[in-house]
């Protein structure tokens, strides 16, 4: 349906662009081009090496060679992309370089903090190896004979990857997914003695900051894609800033885990911890899977019967499942972003899934998870929001060449114009009361931040259970990072966030009930859905004049599309808003880190301490400041509501009402045709059902798609 009312609106556009330069051909055109909006759904995977993510995924997409697994070792950095590959039959990999100002910034890091410093070597050994693997696989031995960030940055070093000096991305083309896992293996992948990886000489993942691997025939990738995630971001400001972006894009997150350590190992639990704001009010993150992988490994079940096995399975499986939510019920600051009803708990042989030895494919539970994906993918919504634009524009073409009485298009005008100058009054009074309930919510914030500051200080700066050089060598990756300390293991220390806790906890409430994530929720209290110019009863009213009829119905669609677009763009402002409050706190503090990054040799450790105190003292009107900058966000946010529904429409009021066009294509075919479907749509919709034809309802496309991959 949707591929054939493509066609339909291609040919009109041809029509439209050989005939007349008028202003509403123009603004048709316009209009023609914006149906095509690509909707995309971002699935964030966590969890460590050897958890069997790489398995997981080349399961639940049904290539079981993708993403290499087993002896090479995932690389902690790269972010990794899976989706469908819409252009061609081939496998391809696009890999994007992070820049050389940021390489040259983490050399200097490295080589500076890290492997120059006597106390790191000896207390952060974890650390000290992660830079000795990075240089080692990018350079060899040259690192160590010269060890020097201009030598280390000559273009000779990077020779093999053209595509780092000059910026630019990398693509590989395979006919296999084998052989692309086989390519990609030097940019994703740590350095290993077994296996494929033996034979390579040089490993290019600590240039890499994201690659995306598009597969062709793939249903159930088509307008999601999956994500590999590093667990807590990176130390590298390229690659950590696109790793929040896309954390705070994901509408669904799968925390990944072997089920034998599934409730009681800290690392996916820290993860979860870490990154529940940024998902959260930061985010736009409506379900939280956590998946307990291997759930087929059975101790002792060589003396069991296959029966037995699937019985002991079953039972270890619901055992799992049980701790794993009593565990998520603890964990009360994830709780201030999200319900309880997010959170689901999957138990998954990936294996199993594939070989179908003791298991059949639902005790694996990995078609759940394709199901979910399939439903993800809400084919029939964008079908409809295809369908029903293109049901407007028509509608706006044949309206404009019936050619109705002036006089009746004037007073249709007034009405909408009344219409809409109520309605916009509806939306700015909820918005209102946000404003001011945001503005009392900070002012207490400021209020604790202020009387805090020196007990968050104290706690962050002198710990209780870390002492000496360990502690120093913590202090000198947050003052060398702004703020922020990642090691390799573990969770981060983030001062900004510390610092702006305060003001965080003081709106953690009113922001989730005002910028909801979940989908049955609407933000400003639903205000902006309820926004109406009451086309309906204006239909009515004018009935006897069929074009304007049409070009009502033009603008009732419009008005959906501009309810569509103001979602997504308070998705994206809240995002900015809620982060606002750290940003401001970082910007303030951006000064004392570069004064303590000074400190050196003996007695630096109590020298940065000084520094960080007496900055922190002295800006007084830090968290005010902060305060003030969110409230600004939040007005501006507030404007641009109004600005898009006030303007967008009365353009689309004028061009369509007080305009009489003769020179617009006849469409009446074309609208007869497409208004079958968009009312078939429309029925479906209301009847809760997917359609396979505009007249038969059928089978979901998650069915579908499992009937297909299970025959």
């Amino acid at each position: 349906m949707l591929s054939e009312v493509r066609n339909i609106m291609a040919c009109v556009h041809d029509k439209i662009l050989h005939g007349e330069k008028t202003k509403l051909n123009a603004f048709l055109e316009e209009k023609i081009c914006d149906l095509e909006t690509e909707k995309r759904e971002l699935v964030g995977v966590f969890g460590r090496t050897g958890a069997g993510k790489s398995s997981l995924i080349n399961a639940v997409v049904g290539e079981k060679d993708l993403l290499p697994s087993g002896s090479v070792s995932a690389c902690t950095t790269v972010i990794i992309k899976v989706e469908a590959n819409k252009q061609n039959q081939n496998y391809e990999a696009e890999i994007e370089f992070i820049t050389k100002e940021e390489l040259k910034q983490e050399l200097w890091y490295l080589l500076t903090f890290i492997l120059n410093d006597e106390d790191c070597k000896e207390e952060d050994v974890d650390d000290y190896n992660d830079a000795v693997e990075m240089l080692s696989a990018l350079y060899g031995e040259e690192w160590e004979k010269n060890p020097s960030v201009e030598h280390l940055m000559n273009d000779k070093h990077f020779r093999e990857i053209p595509e780092f000096i000059v910026s630019t991305k990398k693509t590989l083309t395979c006919e296999s997914a084998k052989k692309l896992s086989a390519e990609l293996v030097k940019y994703t992948r740590s350095r290993s003695k077994y296996g494929m990886a033996k034979s390579i000489k040089k490993w290019f993942w600590p240039l890499v900051k994201c690659v995306t691997i598009r597969v062709p025939n793939n249903d159930l990738l088509q307008n999601v894609t999956l994500v590999d995630l590093p667990g807590n971001g990176d130390r590298n400001k390229g690659r950590d800033k696109m790793w929040k972006g896309v954390v705070q894009s994901c509408s669904t997150v799968w925390i990944v885990t072997d089920i034998n350590r599934a409730a009681s190992e800290k690392e996916p639990w820290e993860i979860l911890k870490s990154a529940s704001s940024l998902m959260g009010n930061g985010g736009q993150c409506q379900h939280i899977h956590f998946i307990c992988t291997k759930s087929d490994v059975i101790e002792d079940s060589d003396d069991l019967s296959v029966a037995g096995v699937r019985a002991a399975i079953f039972k270890r499986n619901i055992r799992a499942k049980e701790e794993v939510k009593r565990e998520f019920g603890k964990l009360k600051g994830v709780q201030t972003h999200f319900s309880g009803d997010c959170f689901k708990v999957f138990t998954v042989s990936s294996k199993e899934f594939l070989q179908e030895k003791r298991l059949g494919p639902d005790e694996t539970e990995v078609p759940k998870l394709q199901e979910f994906l399939q439903e993800l993918n809400d084919f029939h919504s964008v079908t409809l929001k295809y369908v029903s634009g293109a049901y407007g524009i028509l509608s706006l073409i044949q309206g404009a060449s019936c050619g109705d009485v002036a006089g009746v298009k004037a007073n249709v005008c007034k009405d909408l114009e009344e219409n809409l100058k109520c309605a916009l009054d509806k939306v700015f009074e909820p918005m209102i009361k946000s404003y001011r309930a945001f503005n009392k919510c900070l002012m207490e914030g400021v209020e604790k931040s202020n009387s805090s500051r020196e007990s968050d200080l104290k706690s962050f700066l002198y710990p209780k259970r870390i002492k000496g050089s360990a502690l120093y060598g913590r202090l000198k990756g947050i003052v060398a990072n702004n703020g922020v300390y990642k090691p390799k293991k573990g969770k981060q220390y983030n001062l900004n966030e510390k610092l702006a806790s305060k003001l965080m906890e003081s709106i953690d409430e009113e922001f989730r009930k005002t910028f909801p994530n979940e989908s049955k929720c609407e933000p400003f209290n639903g205000a902006i859905s309820s926004f109406s110019l009451g086309t309906g009863t204006l239909v009515e009213k004018y009935r006897k004049y069929k074009g304007v009829q049409l070009q009502l119905e033009f603008l009732r669609t419009e008005e959906e599309k501009i309810k569509a677009k103001l979602d997504k763009t308070i998705r994206e402002r809240k995002k900015e808003i809620y982060s606002s409050l750290t940003t401001s706190i970082e910007e303030n503090m951006q000064k004392c880190y570069e004064d303590a990054q000074q400190c050196k040799g003996k007695g630096s450790l109590n020298a940065m301490r000084v520094v960080i105190e007496q900055h922190v003292r002295a800006k007084v009107d830090m968290f005010k400041e902060a305060k003030t900058v969110m409230m600004l966000n939040l007005a501006e946010l507030m404007e641009v509501i109004q600005k898009i529904l006030m303007e967008t429409l009365l353009r689309s009021m004028d061009l369509s009402l007080n305009t009489d066009d003769q020179s617009v294509p006849d469409v009446k075919e074309e609208l007869e045709t497409v208004t079958k479907k968009y009312k078939a749509l429309k029925k479906n919709t209301h009847e809760g059902t997917s359609p396979v034809s505009a007249d038969q309802p059928g089978p979901s496309s998650a069915q579908v798609y499992l009937m297909q991959r299970n025959s």
